[in-house]
């Protein structure tokens, strides 16, 4: 089990364990099966990020908050030594550099989109904010397409489906901050 994994089941079983939830009472909130639930807890399977969002979506908890290490006065991140949460298709690769944490009310993600790949991500609470670190970035929400360069920032009310894609043959990163307003 590598680190990711293990982070994952043991965050899955706190939040189901805090919220007082057998695996079934968790697969009918998420809409992922029991025995998914059961491998994940286990650290038997790795979900991918759709599956981490529905987990999320459905105990209503952040996405990080399943991430999630251990607290630290200080803590330098290095992204080269972090797993990311991945796509079906190992296209698009989700890092989680600061999780969310109730009293700063935001998560700071890594996100890489391998050439000519798209993610859409379900609409959920909060605002996110967009920093184009590398490539080029083609966002679109309710029809509307916003193309962003390495440099360019964007913000945008989180409420409606979303699609990142990179039409370009290199890959593309963002810092993706994703604010949950009281």
């Amino acid at each position: 089990m590598d680190h990711l994994q293990h982070c994952i089941a043991r965050n899955l079983q706190a939040v189901r364990n805090q919220k007082g939830l057998s695996l079934d009472g968790a697969a009918s909130l998420t809409g992922v099966s029991k025995s998914m639930l059961s491998q994940i807890e286990k650290g038997k399977s790795s979900p991918t990020v759709s599956t981490l969002w529905k987990i999320a979506s459905g105990l209503q908890v952040s996405f990080s908050s399943l991430m999630k290490e251990e607290a630290a006065e200080i803590k330098k991140i290095d992204s080269r030594n972090l797993s990311p949460a991945l796509d079906d298709r190992k296209k698009y690769s989700v890092y989680s550099l600061f999780p969310y944490h109730p009293e700063k009310k935001y998560e700071i993600y890594l996100v890489k989109l391998k050439p000519h790949a798209a993610h859409t991500s379900e609409g959920h609470t909060g605002e996110e904010y967009m920093l184009i670190s590398t490539g080029s970035v083609a966002l679109t929400i309710n029809e509307q397409t916003s193309v962003l360069h390495a440099g360019d920032a964007l913000l945008f009310t989180a409420g409606s489906a979303h699609t990142y894609r990179n039409e370009s043959d290199q890959e593309a990163s963002f810092f993706d901050l994703i604010y949950y307003p009281e």
